[in-house]
């Protein structure tokens, strides 16, 4: 490897401006492999360089490329997509003269136009690199994104800024195509799991007293957002145990007594699963030594507790309003 693809991987932008090959692959939602590959094939190559082979990258660049996801997520052939690219995409930029920085693009060129019909509106750009990925079904590319927000931007703001608003897209997408999407969205939901675990800590040992509950009410499969939830705990050194998916009544009571937790969090994704009995016997149970016994903070999670507000029980309306109000039960 030489020299001068080390500075491109670096993720360091060159010296003159402009982006890295590295910066534009993660913005695109692509491998950088890819992007050179698109570079070496088709012609969709940087229009200047810094000196020697270093590559810098322009809106007008970036635009093509974005072009270039866009077409080939809706199935067409690389070769007829870096075609079309390339005529669609200011094809008569004249090129910048020397000593001078290119002339930007138009603010409509500039907007992202790959995430093949997905409304994702005002985001976060690497929302648009998520859904890309998701959208083409590229797990490495999906991967090293989902990763990098999280690293950069820590696991609440990744989750409500940038993976929330994409899977809410891909949802909607998915209801109104005819379920055309249900794959991208299953894939999607599955790497976003697989992230989370790697990216958070080991989980603390139990404590009396300190752990956390969570898990889905009794029908309830959609778990997503309590492993979430779970991740977030672990990275403050919370002890949390999570069962996952439709736990049984019986299953959940045995877990509360044995566990005998601070709180516990039981997520309804839909009004018809919540159920106020469920989380009113849950909040009355008592355990500990006789003289000193103590009931679970009960936390009601999820959009199917919307119009069923339990007495005395809180509903975080969020990842971290959950998180804050775990940690002011979990740490007294």
């Amino acid at each position: 490897m030489g020299p001068d693809r080390d500075v491109e991987e670096s993720g360091s932008a060159p010296r003159g401006g402009g982006l890295t090959t590295g910066e534009v692959a993660r913005r695109l939602g692509v491998a950088p492999t890819t992007v050179r590959t698109w570079d070496r094939r088709y012609g969709l190559g940087p229009t200047a360089h810094t000196g020697g082979r270093h590559r810098r990258w322009t809106d007008a660049d970036v635009a093509r490329l974005e072009r270039m996801c866009a077409l080939t997520a809706t199935g067409l052939p690389p070769a007829e997509a870096a075609r079309l690219a390339l005529d669609e995409v200011m094809p008569d930029a004249p090129a910048p003269r020397a000593g001078t920085a290119p002339p930007p693009a138009p603010a409509a060129r500039r907007r992202s136009r790959a995430g093949s019909g997905l409304q994702l509106g005002d985001v976060r750009q690497e929302c648009r690199g998520v859904a890309r990925a998701a959208l083409r079904l590229d797990a490495a590319a999906l991967d090293e994104l989902l990763r990098t927000a999280m690293e950069e931007h820590g696991l609440v703001t990744a989750w409500t800024e940038v993976i929330v608003p994409t899977l809410q897209a891909v949802g909607r997408k998915w209801e109104s195509s005819g379920e055309r999407y249900v794959e991208v969205e299953h894939f999607l939901s599955w790497h976003v799991s697989g992230a989370l675990r790697r990216h958070a800590p080991p989980v603390a040992a139990a404590r009396p007293g300190a752990t956390t509950v969570l898990a889905c009410v009794p029908a309830e499969n959609h778990t997503l957002p309590l492993e979430v939830l779970a991740a977030a705990l672990a990275e403050r050194g919370l002890p949390v145990r999570m069962f996952g998916g439709a736990l049984p009544v019986e299953s959940l009571v045995a877990a509360v007594r044995r566990t005998g937790p601070a709180a516990v969090g039981l997520w309804a994704q839909s009004r018809t699963t919540a159920s106020r009995p469920l989380a009113q016997h849950v909040a009355a149970m008592e355990w500990g030594v006789r003289g000193a016994r103590r009931k679970p903070v009960v936390l009601t999670l999820g959009p199917g507790w919307a119009g069923q507000t339990v007495q005395g029980l809180p509903r975080p309306s969020g990842l971290a309003e959950a998180v804050t109000a775990v940690e002011s039960v979990a740490l007294r």
